[in-house]
């Protein structure tokens, strides 16, 4: 069943109505968060690449 344009922007209209729209508040504590997240997984990625970094330089002797 083909949708003329008409109908179809007036669908799309009453579908983004029924979307729940987040604050500013919500989005800046939402993107401060990731932030947060995203600098702690870098930092424990470092940390584990460090030590087997570490380990390896170890067993195969090549420590300084």
């Amino acid at each position: 069943m083909a949708t003329n344009p008409l109908q179809f922007l007036q669908q799309v209209r009453s579908e983004t109505a029924k979307v729940h729209w987040p604050t500013r508040k919500e989005v800046v504590t939402t993107t401060i968060m990731v932030f947060i997240m995203a600098a702690i997984t870098s930092l424990f990625f470092f940390l584990v690449d460090r030590i087997i970094q570490f380990g390896l330089l170890a067993v195969l002797g090549l420590g300084g």
